[in-house]
């Protein structure tokens, strides 16, 4: 019994894995709906920002249905997933400060997440130490 409870409790979709299952399902509903949104509507004002935003909502789709797998490949999957958040969230925040013509618009990953009170920047670090203490 006590090794079916030590396996359960590594899973990355028990715990507060489901809570960060939770977010990240949030932040993919909040990003499809404004990108969709933005790319429906205004797309040529700033086609980059919007195409990113839309990145961000598909990666943050993937993330949570990686996570929330639980297995092998979910855990591989959803590491990808938040690798490429961070390294996207920071680059593109990064790139957003030195180019805002080019980010007329708030999308989830300019400013480092500031229009999401940086939680963008947060969360793929959180889904990393998830990930790394339910190994």
């Amino acid at each position: 019994m006590a090794e079916l409870r030590t396996a359960r409790s590594t899973r990355t979709n028990a715990g507060p894995g489901r809570l960060l299952i939770a977010v990240y399902l949030l932040f993919a509903i909040a990003a499809t709906s404004r990108a969709g949104l933005q790319i429906a509507t205004r797309f040529g004002e700033a086609p980059l920002a919007y195409l990113l935003s839309a990145l961000a909502a598909v990666v943050y789709i993937v993330a949570a249905v990686g996570l929330a797998r639980a297995g092998h490949a979910g855990r591989r999957v959803a590491f990808a997933c938040c690798t490429v958040e961070l390294v996207g969230v920071v680059g593109i925040g990064a790139f957003s400060l030195v180019r805002p013509d080019l980010f007329p618009d708030e999308t989830v990953w300019s400013g480092f997440g500031s229009g999401y009170g940086y939680i963008p920047l947060l969360l793929p670090i959180l889904g990393l130490a998830w990930l790394a203490k339910t190994r």
